[in-house]
C-alpha cells in the first residue's frame, strides 16, 4: 500500500442532500487498503447506484487479481510450475499483456513475475515482531533464475511458461488498471467531477466546483506534506515510496519495493512521483524509476515518455522534471532544493 499521497479535499461530505452541487463520498475496503471515491456535483440516488456499482467492481478486481486468495490469478500462478501450456482467465489476461509491454519499456525493473521474491521476503507480516530477511542463498537463487513476464509463452487465452519460478504478482499495476476502468464506468454514467484513491494512488476528473483538485504529497521522512498539486483535468497521480511497507531490523529498514536484478530492497530512492493520464502505466513507472534510482531514473522516463516525474534519492535530494517543477506547490520553499533535470 504507497499512502505516500494524501487527497486533500476542503469542503465537507454531504451524504443526505438532494441538491445537484453536493459531494458525496465512500469508502471501499480492497486491495487490502481503503479506496475512497468522492463524486462531485450529482445527485443522492445517482450516487448510491454508483457506489454500489464500484463496491461489486472492486470486490470483483480484488477476487480475481489477488495473488494469495483462491481466483483466477492463483489458479494461474498454481499451473506456472508445471511448464505445460494452459489457459488462463480472461480477467487476467489484459493484466498480463498490458504489463509485458510495460516491463519490456522498463528494461524489466517493472517485473510482476517476481511473486515468489515478494512472497519470500513476508511484507505482509511487517508487524511482526519475530520477522528478518530471508535466507540470503534463497535469494540469490531466484535472482539466477531471473523471472521475467518474457518467460511467458502467450497464444490468445493459453498460456506456457519456460521458467518454472515465475510466479505473477500484480501490486504494482493492478490498483492503476482497476482506476481506470472504474473512472469509465464514472464517465459512461455522465460523472464529470470526482476521484478515485486507492490508499493514496488516485485518478481525478475535472474539478471541485470552481477550482481543481488539490493533491498534497506527502514527506518521506516526516509526518508532513512537502507539497501540494491542483490537477488538470483527468490525471493520475502515484507514488511509490519505501516506508509505508516496511520493518526494522538491526537498525536497517526493509521495505516492499524489491530490486529484481539484486532481489533486495531498492535502496536509492526514497519516493517517486509520477503523473499521467493513464493509471496502470503510472503505477508501475512510479515503481520502476523507484528501482532504477537518482542515476538512471531519467532513462526510464523517457523510454515511457513521461514528462512529470519527481524522485526523492535516499539522501533527500529532489530531481524534477521541468514539467513537474513547474506545478509544485512547495510546503517550504526556503528550506528546499530541487534538482532539475534535461527536457524529456
Amino acid at each position: 500500500m504507497k499512502l505516500l499521497v494524501i487527497l486533500t479535499l476542503l469542503s465537507s461530505v454531504i451524504t443526505g442532500c438532494e441538491s445537484k452541487t453536493a459531494e458525496y463520498q465512500r469508502e471501499i475496503l480492497s486491495f487490502g487498503t481503503l479506496i475512497t471515491v468522492t463524486l462531485y456535483d450529482v445527485d443522492h440516488d445517482l450516487a448510491e447506484k454508483i457506489f454500489d456499482h464500484l463496491d461489486n467492481d472492486f470486490a470483483y478486481f480484488h477476487s480475481v487479481w489477488s495473488p494469495w486468495e483462491p481466483g483466477s490469478l492463483s489458479r494461474i500462478n498454481s499451473l506456472i510450475p508445471t511448464q505445460k501450456e494452459f489457459s488462463a482467465g480472461p480477467s487476467v489476461l489484459p493484466l498480463i499483456n498490458q504489463s509485458l509491454n510495460l516491463a519490456i519499456a522498463t528494461d524489466h525493473l517493472f517485473n510482476p513475475a517476481i511473486g515468489k521474491l515478494i512472497n519470500l521476503w513476508q511484507f505482509h507480516k511487517s508487524d511482526d515482531p519475530d520477522i528478518h530477511p530471508p535466507d540470503p542463498e534463497i535469494i540469490q537463487a531466484l535472482v539466477n533464475s531471473n523471472p521475467r513476464l518474457t518467460d511467458l509463452k502467450i497464444n490468445g487465452v493459453r498460456i506456457q511458461s519456460r521458467n518454472p519460478d515465475v510466479q505473477l504478482s500484480f501490486g504494482a499495476f493492478a490498483k492503476g488498471y482497476a482506476i481506470d476502468l472504474s473512472v469509465q464506468y464514472l464517465k459512461d454514467m455522465g460523472i464529470k467531477n470526482a476521484i478515485i484513491n486507492t490508499g493514496g494512488d488516485l485518478k481525478a476528473i475535472g474539478k471541485h466546483g470552481d477550482r481543481n483538485w488539490r493533491i498534497a504529497i506527502r514527506h518521506p521522512r516526516q509526518q508532513d506534506i512537502i507539497a501540494t498539486i491542483e490537477t488538470q483535468g483527468e490525471e493520475s497521480i502515484f507514488t511509490s515510496g519505501d516506508y509505508e511497507r516496511y520493518y526494522m531490523y538491526q537498525g536497517k529498514r526493509y521495505h516492499h519495493i524489491l530490486d529484481p536484478r539484486t532481489g533486495y530492497p531498492a535502496d536509492q530512492s526514497q519516493s517517486v512521483t509520477v503523473i499521467h493520464h493513464d493509471s496502470g502505466l503510472a503505477d508501475a513507472a512510479a515503481t520502476a524509476i523507484f528501482i532504477a534510482g537518482p542515476d538512471k531514473w531519467l532513462d526510464i522516463a523517457k523510454k515511457l515518455n513521461l514528462k512529470q516525474v519527481m524522485l526523492i534519492d535516499n539522501q533527500g535530494n529532489i530531481h524534477v522534471t521541468p514539467e513537474m517543477k513547474s506545478r509544485l506547490i512547495l510546503k517550504n520553499p526556503q528550506e528546499t532544493t530541487l534538482i532539475e533535470s534535461s527536457a524529456l
